[in-house]
């Protein structure tokens, strides 16, 4: 067995159109209003657990899930291009959902 631990794998991409049934009911399970417009959505283990509006700023996450590093890393790839970005360690925004 092994003695480090093994960290979820975590992905950030657009919104598909496939994933409307997925961002309704990460809404609802967040007593928000569905995001409208373009998103960006955080992925742990293929199932979504955050999004951001990327026009509006809204934000839905799954309550029963520690997504608040997710959120950080959302809104930094929502940052334009032209913006300044900072060097942040990667170890700082690596979500521990254990």
């Amino acid at each position: 067995m092994s003695s480090h631990p093994t960290h979820p794998s975590v992905v950030i991409r657009g919104a598909r159109g496939s994933d409307a049934p997925e961002l309704v009911r990460l809404a609802a399970l967040d007593s928000a209003p569905a995001l409208r417009g373009p998103a960006l959505v955080a992925e742990v283990e293929g199932r979504i657990v955050a999004a951001l509006g990327t026009d509006s700023g809204a934000r839905i996450a799954d309550p029963f899930v520690r997504t608040s590093p997710l959120i950080d890393l959302l809104e930094l790839r929502a940052r334009p291009a032209t913006e300044p970005r900072h060097r942040v360690a990667w170890a700082h925004h690596r979500a521990r959902l254990a």
